[in-house]
Formats: C-alpha cells, structure tokens, sequence
C-alpha cells in the first residue's frame, strides 16, 4: 500500500518534466517548470551581486533617477536617497504626496540655493561668525543655504564629523541650520589638509548604498568575498552569492526557512549557551548549603556529603550532621511537603525533555544532510558506471534532480523542529492560543511533518541503492521510485510551508513573523549586476510618469499619506535586465548623464 502511494501519477509526465541536463549540480534548470503555474513562485526574488567594480555603478542608477526626475545636482540627490534609506520607491511616494518643498526640508536639502546679489571683492576681508577672525574674501565658502564662514572653521568641521563616522549627512555649521554641506565642498577643503580623510569621506559615500539600503547588504562570507547582495522584490528571501554562500537576507545568518529570523536567533543562543545545562543540574543536581557547589547524589542514601566536608538532606537540601538512622537524620527533620520546589523541579526536567526532543531530531536531520553531501561524488561515479554499460537509459539527469531535492527537503525538515519548538511551546505565542486550539495545530503540523520525514528517508535510501550494479529493469523501476519520490517530497514542502504562513503564523494576532518562501528549485543564485543605457531609459521613463502624476495633483498637498502611497513605499519594482554599453566609471555621475 504504501509503494502504491509514491508509484501514482502520470510516469511519461513526471519523466519529461525531470529531463535536464545530468551535469547540473544543482536543481535550478528543471524544464517546464516555468511554464506550468504549480511551480512558478511570485515571491522569488530578484537578487544581484554587487562586486567592488560595480558598486559605483549601481549607486549611480538610483541617483540617476533622482536627478533626471528632480532636476537636482548629484550631491542633492545622494543626501535624498540616504535620508529615505536609497528606496526610491518610498522617495517617489513622498514626492507624489507631499510635494518637493515637503521632501527637501525633511531631508535638510536647500530648495532655492541662496544667490548673494552683492558678492564681496576677493580683496575685502570678512568676518567668520565662527572664529570671529577677519579673513580675506577668497578664503570663505559659502553653502546652498546661504550661511558663510572661513575655510579653515569649515575644514575643522569637516574633519571632527569625518573622524566620528557623521561624513553621510554633514549639516552646515550655522545654528539650528539642517541642511546637508555639499559634498563636493567637503572634499576639496578637506583633502588639501588630510588627503586620507578625504579618501575615507568618499568611501563612506559610496558604502552608504549598501550600509543604508535595506534592500542590499553584505555577503556574511568569512573570509568576506567582497560582495553585496540586492534583492528588488521581498526582504525576507534567502539568497546564494557568487561566492556559494546561502544566507537568509533578512537577518544575514544561515538560511533556516521555515523558522523566522527571531526564532533562529533565539535556538541558536539556546544551543550555544549553557541553559540547558542549567537545567539539567537543576533536575539531577543540589546545591551545598555551605559552599553551593552543586552535588549529584550516587547512592540510596539521603544523607550526602559535598566534598567540602558539609552533610545534608537530600529531600530538602538542609544541612545536618554526620548521622543517620531509620528513623531520622541528626539534627534534621523534614517530612513536609513542600509544593513549590516539586513543581519547579518536574518543570525543569519537562522543558529539558522537551527541548532535548526537538534538539535531537534537528540534529539528526542536520547530521544526515552532511552525510548526504557526499553522496555526489558518489552519485557521479553511479551514473559514469551506467553511461558506460550498453543499455537503452541514457538520461540519468532523474539521479541528480533526486538528489537536489533530497537536500532542499532535508534542510526544510531540520529546520522545522526549531520552528515547532517555539511555535507550540510557550516561549513567543503563549497569549496568541488558548491550550486547545495549540494541540489542534500542532497536530496537523506533525501530520504534514510525518509525511515530509517518511518519503524523505524513502528517497535517501533510493538513491544510496548501489544501482549501478543492477540490471537495467531494476534501474528502470529505482528511476521511476526516485522520480515520484521527488515529486511528492516537493509537495509536501510546498504543503507544509503553505501551513506555516496561512495556519500557524497567519493566524497570530499579537506577532508578526515572517519566513522566507519555499522555492522548488532551490535557493536563487544571484546574478552579477550590470548597468545599461537601457535600464536608464526605463528609468527616467518611470521618473517621468511620477513626476506626471504630482503635477496632475498639484503642490497642494495633504497632511495624511493615502494607502495607495503606502502600498507604493513598500512594494519594489522589479527592474528591467540591462544592456548595451556601461558606464564610464571614470566620469562624475553628472558628466555621464551629460554625455548621454
């Protein structure tokens, strides 16, 4: 009955939609699956890896946009994107609904630069409202907002908010003065006198895109690879870098889908530290009432000694004297019950046996997909023992799609157990369910958990059949096992995860905790970022119908945000693949543009 159950469906369909390349290492060019819906996922992201070569250029990008829909200068429209955390989307909502003027002076940027109509002769000295100093015309900078000092006050400003990592948002020095010093300023006083501060000022410029933005951030790699990793549609996604490293985006540790990046923070701090260990010395421990160090009994007796010499009672933990009889301990009686420390200690040792039973089993998934890892190689030398046999199986890509999918569904099993750990004790959802309705739940995850842990140990034992050595029947049927095992295994996943995020997590009313999606074809690898002329031109055209629309509504703006803009300020549009030439990264960003 049970082979009944992983033999069903349509073999001729399942084989042709298996039918790949065999030398893929990994299952991200399955055939039709983008063409049947089951298996396209909408909440995949988009992600590209931004080396140290193309970090200037996709920085570049966004300020492009903002300066082609703003007609601002580029040191304007970096000081916007960093107020608003480089989310264009966001910059173009409060641009739509507040208005230029509203945008600016929250971002501290000079609408209006200040024209003096008198400027004084070079030869003419003027007074420093800083230093109080007289200095010569030529000698004073004078800021977008109008406020004028001494090169060397500026200098000394420039330098102090470098060194104390301020350089991404320097404000004049004038008071209650929010506008933002321009940055090409900044570098010109600052690199005559430290010319490594000036280095430092543009590094942090060029890092904020990363460091700020909460749609890019570093590759956790150690050894750090050097890359960034920026995703356009959903935070919450688990990413590959060039490198090979998968991570969870959101939190920047090891993928751990489907548990939620508090979750996984909390297991891994409760495995690390010695928690449980307390409580194991809390259930099989007592401590000494003279010295406190903790005593575990080896005898029948009741009467223990610490090895600092002190007698006492086990039953209570008082101290006593050195004799002991039927009746009594010297010195000692104790044959009240005391109801506190009973339930405190049957406490302890239920939540020991709890998280021990949760632990053991996320380890023995964790132990088996290293074991399983190394079937690879061993998987190869299988399919190079078949290719070389005068058989009619050619196609042995169902081996390496198997195996593909015996990993992804593995990781998902072992990490289910930290996630039913938190999600059906009392650590993070105890107000969230009554008693009931929590062992109603956790049955049907389990159920959905069974099934996944069934058919996973059927494909794992498949594919460590020595088939290499059997007869081509044989190989026929392991094949068509393999094939509908890594079907079914897939559809679980699918099932439980589709549990998680509508029944389990859907369902809270107080938390929010968010996991990243399954994808059947395994984590995305991302793509190394180019920028095109041909992305610009989609961008200036999106630019261009934002601004369209805040002429339609005019600069009469209201107080409240509407829900569209809302909605707008957190949805990422998924930009356009680029091509054609790239750009001079020798060439300021307005120079570029001018060329253009």
């Amino acid at each position: 009955m049970e082979d009944d159950y992983y033999m069903s469906g349509d073999s001729e369909e399942e084989e042709d939609y298996y039918s790949f390349d065999p030398d893929a290492d990994s299952l991200v060019g399955i055939e039709k699956e983008d063409s049947d819906p089951r298996w396209v996922s909408t909440k995949a992201p988009y992600s590209k890896v931004i080396t140290e070569e193309s970090l200037l250029a996709a920085q570049r990008e966004d300020l492009r946009r903002v300066m082609d829909l703003l007609s601002v200068r580029e040191h304007h429209a970096r000081t916007l994107l960093i107020h608003y955390r480089w989310d264009v989307e966001h910059l173009v909502a409060v641009y739509v609904e507040k208005g230029k003027n509203y945008m600016f002076a929250q971002a501290g940027v000079t609408v209006l630069e200040f024209v003096d109509l008198d400027p004084p002769e070079s030869s003419c000295a003027v007074m420093c409202n800083i230093c109080m100093d007289d200095v010569p015309a030529k000698d004073v900078t004078r800021m977008d907002c109008g406020h004028c000092f001494c090169n060397n006050c500026w200098t000394e400003h420039f330098i102090v908010k470098i060194k104390e990592g301020q350089s991404k948002r320097i404000m004049c020095m004038a008071h209650q003065c929010n506008s933002i010093c321009d940055e090409a300023i900044i570098r010109k006083l600052v690199s005559v006198r430290h010319p490594d501060l000036a280095e430092k000022f543009d590094r942090f410029l060029l890092e904020s895109y990363i460091v700020d933005n909460k749609m890019v951030k570093w590759c956790p790699s150690t050894p750090h690879c050097g890359n960034a990793i920026r995703v356009e549609i959903d935070e919450f996604c688990e990413v590959e870098c060039s490198c090979g490293l998968q991570f969870c985006f959101s939190c920047a540790s090891e993928a751990h889908s489907p548990c939620s990046c508090l979750m996984w923070e909390l297991w891994t701090k409760k495995c690390q530290d010695e928690s449980e260990t307390v409580n194991w010395m809390t259930v099989h421990t007592k401590p000494c009432p003279k010295c406190y160090k903790p005593v575990e009994k080896n005898g029948g007796c009741n009467l223990v000694s610490c090895i600092c010499g002190q007698s006492f009672c086990w039953l209570c933990g008082g101290a006593t004297g050195r004799d002991h009889t039927w009746s009594n301990i010297a010195n000692h009686s104790c044959g009240r019950y005391k109801e506190d420390s009973e339930k405190k200690a049957e406490r302890a040792k239920r939540d020991l046996f709890r998280y021990m039973h949760y632990h053991n089993r996320y380890k023995a998934h964790a132990d088996s997909f290293k074991q399983e890892t190394k079937l690879r190689e061993t998987i190869k030398e299988k399919v190079s023992n078949l290719e070389a046999k005068d058989s009619k199986l050619r196609d042995f890509s169902w081996v390496s799609n198997g195996l593909c999918r015996l990993f992804r569904s593995r990781q998902a099993l072992s990490y289910s157990y930290p996630f039913a750990y938190y999600m059906f004790g009392n650590d993070l959802f105890k107000d969230e369910m009554t008693k009931k309705q929590r062992e109603i739940k956790q049955h049907l995850f389990e159920d959905q958990q069974q099934q996944l842990e069934s058919n996973v140990e059927k494909l794992s034992k498949f594919l460590e059949e020595p088939f290499d050595e059997y007869s081509e029947e044989q190989v026929t049927q392991i094949r068509m096992q393999v094939i509908n095992l890594s079907v079914i295994t897939d559809n679980l996943c699918k099932k439980m995860y589709e549990c998680i995020e509508n029944d389990l997590l859907g369902s809270l009313e107080f938390t929010i905790h968010i996991i990243a999606p399954y994808q059947s074809k395994g984590i995305e690898k991302a793509e190394e970022l180019s920028v095109g002329w041909s992305a610009q031109a989609n961008n200036k055209n999106r630019s261009q119908k934002a601004a369209d629309q805040s002429n339609e509504r005019g600069q009469a703006s209201t107080s409240g945000t509407s829900d569209e803009s809302l909605e707008l300020s957190r949805k990422r549009a998924k930009k356009g693949n680029s091509a054609g030439s790239v750009f001079d990264l020798n060439l300021p960003a307005e120079a570029s543009h001018a060329n253009s």
